[in-house]
């Protein structure tokens, strides 16, 4: 009997260590998408941007707890490459956003500033917030709430549906989401008219976007509607947009319990590659989102920012990252991805000697490069996943 016993208690703590083993294992996957806070030091070099009257407004939404990075980054690009708009990520206070470990971004304004500006909003764009469901924070609500105005153009990007059907005003009116989503979110608001397969939604000034990816598409029908179809055209060219025309066709296309099972598979049994990416100034922010939504999707063992210049560092269009990681080199890092190759010095490709740089080029949709070489590296099948994950369909 003793030796049943002893025999069923180490039975049970074999098997508890293997779960404790798995979860282990599985913590990319189980935390994906949640970031640390910011816990550096008190933002001291805060500066107003400047405002030009003869543009109109764009004001994207953030939240200091988290935002999504395509949904933010990739219409601030967009809108800002007209060169004929006021772009802003605008949040409630100062404190800098998650972008990924050790990388945060400065708003640009918090919403009391946006008050005594007196900012009128051309275009508001709600990304993928820190709620997803209907306990959205009323402070932000307000604020989107407030800003809109008859001619106001109002944009949610992939599960930014949440907070934008939380305000209300999508009642009665078409409004999408991720698809991998989409049955939680709808659940959760009865009013709107919840819709699928396709990319933009739009009822008058009111649009939606399907997941992730599509945010370029919907920012561009906006610049298209706001700015002109030659204006549309040009930043479209300058993004390598890969379409003639803005893609509406969209399938949705949710992940399956299959798909799940093969990025188990994939972070359990497969060599999980160390990557790195280059900061620096005058930085893409279109590419730099571009790579580490794509990669990070690939649950790589670590994915760490490197800045060989200041901890501060200043993006094409004027944003402000802050990195509060070290800049140790790993020897056996697999790759360092490298946003703008010709920013490259002959210093800071002898830092990085002996570990393979991975080079965006400018004459392909940033996306779909990184797909393309994880298709290469991963397999198709698994590019594929990534692209169920991304809404990339």
């Amino acid at each position: 009997m003793k030796r049943i016993k002893k025999v069923g208690v180490i039975t049970v703590s074999s098997v508890l260590v293997l779960l404790a083993l798995v979860v282990t294992l599985l913590q990319p996957v189980l935390s994906f998408g949640q970031n640390p806070p910011y816990e550096g030091q008190k933002i001291t070099h805060w500066k107003t941007p400047a405002v030009d009257p003869s543009k109109k407004t764009v004001l994207i939404i953030a939240d200091n707890k988290q935002t999504e990075l395509f949904d933010m980054l990739a219409p601030f690009y967009v809108f800002n490459a007209t060169e004929q708009l006021n772009v802003y990520i605008v949040a409630k206070n100062e404190t800098p956003i998650p972008l990924k470990k050790d990388l945060f971004v400065l708003p640009q304004l918090t919403f009391d500033q946006v008050e005594k500006m007196n900012l009128q909003a051309a275009v508001i764009v709600i990304p993928a917030l820190s709620a997803r469901d209907e306990n959205q924070d009323p402070v932000i609500l307000n604020f989107i709430k407030n800003h809109m105005t008859p001619t106001t153009k109002l944009i949610s990007i992939c599960d930014g549906a949440t907070t934008a059907a939380a305000t209300g005003l999508y009642d009665g009116r078409p409004i999408t989401a991720h698809a991998t989503d989409y049955a939680y979110v709808k659940k959760n608001f009865d009013k709107p008219i919840w819709t699928q397969n396709i990319t933009v939604t739009q009822s008058g000034n009111f649009y939606s976007t399907a997941g992730v990816a599509n945010a370029v598409d919907g920012s561009l029908l906006i610049v298209e509607q706001l700015l002109g179809k030659e204006v549309r055209l040009r930043v479209a060219r300058q993004v390598n947009y890969p379409h003639a025309d803005i893609r509406l066709k969209h399938n949705s296309v949710a992940l399956t319990f299959g798909n799940k099972m093969s990025i188990i598979r994939r972070v359990l049994f497969n060599k999980r590659k160390k990557l790195g990416l280059l900061l620096h100034n005058g930085l893409n922010e279109l590419r730099f989102a571009s790579i580490v939504d794509t990669y990070s999707r690939t649950f790589p063992k670590t994915f760490k920012t490197f800045t060989l210049q200041d901890s501060v560092v200043k993006t094409q269009y004027g944003l402000t990252f802050i990195h509060t990681g070290d800049n140790r080199l790993n020897p056996k890092m697999d790759e360092v991805h490298v946003v703008m190759p010709e920013s490259l010095s002959k210093e800071d490709e002898k830092y990085f000697q002996g570990i393979e740089l991975v080079q965006q080029n400018s004459e392909t949709y940033p996306m779909d490069q990184c797909l393309h070489r994880i298709a290469n590296q991963y397999g198709v099948h698994y590019a594929q996943i990534v692209k169920v994950t991304l809404d990339y369909n």
